[in-house]
Formats: structure tokens, C-alpha cells, sequence
């Protein structure tokens, strides 16, 4: 599902005036590697880990791109028009963790991507992203 996801939403990034020049050179293990990463964050297998990365790894692959608010918003609008295009579940539980996640993600992402160095912890654990308390799930 979210190699799927990351398929569509990378041919839209590659199309985007704003965004294609942050990830035109990005090889094409990396859209992999980011559908693994978000499948490992929602309790997915651990695909992302085993094949060697970390999420010291991925904060470090930000780090000095410079990136801005106006990308971290057409990142997520084309994220989840892709969403919506591949028919990833769209019940208010699942839509609700996965909007907060991706909120969650590209904020830290532009703040690590505006730092020249930081105090990284090399041991930072993987997020693990659960669904809040939600009351009783919807039923239309």
C-alpha cells in the first residue's frame, strides 16, 4: 500500500515546479526507503530497519536542504492527493493518525533541514505513530 502510495506521489513531485528540484537527483531506492519508513512508523513490518535504516538516518538525510513552508505544503497536498487517488483507507481513525503523522514529519523535516549540524542521537529511536483516543469509530 504506501510503496503504492510513495510510486504515485514521487511522479507528482517530479512534475512540481516547487519540489522536483529537492528531489530530481534522489536515486530510486528513495521512494522505497520513505514507503517503509511511514509503513514502520504505523507498526508495519520492519522493513525500513532491517535493510539498514534508522531514524538518526533519516533526520540526517534533511540536514542542510533548506527546505521551506510552501515545499512542506505542496509535499503534503501532493501526499495526499495520492492518498486519495490510490484508495488509501479514508475511515476518520486511520485518515486522522495519518494526516497527524505527516503533519508531525514535515515540520521536523523542514526544522532539521534548516540546521547545518545538530546533537543527534545516533540511538533515536523509530517513531511509532498510534491512532490517539479517538471516541467509538465512526459509523455512517
Amino acid at each position: 500500500m504506501f510503496e503504492r502510495l510513495t510510486d504515485v506521489f514521487y511522479k507528482k513531485v517530479l512534475q512540481d515546479d516547487l519540489l522536483e528540484p529537492v528531489f530530481k537527483h534522489m536515486s530510486p531506492q528513495h521512494q522505497k526507503q520513505v514507503a517503509h519508513f511511514i509503513a514502520e512508523v504505523f507498526g508495519g513490518p520492519p522493513a525500513y530497519t532491517t535493510d539498514g535504516g534508522s531514524h538518526f538516518g533519516m533526520i540526517q538525510k534533511h540536514l542542510s536542504k533548506h527546505l521551506t513552508e510552501p515545499m512542506r505544503q505542496r509535499w503534503v497536498q501532493l501526499l495526499l492527493a495520492s492518498s486519495d487517488e490510490i484508495g488509501l483507507p479514508d475511515d476518520p481513525e486511520f485518515r486522522s493518525a495519518f494526516v497527524a503523522y505527516i503533519e508531525w514529519g514535515t515540520r521536523i523535516a523542514v526544522l532539521n533541514s534548516n540546521a547545518e549540524s545538530m546533537a543527534l542521537n545516533p540511538q533515536e529511536p523509530m517513531p511509532v505513530w498510534g491512532w490517539g483516543v479517538p471516541g467509538k469509530p465512526y459509523q455512517p
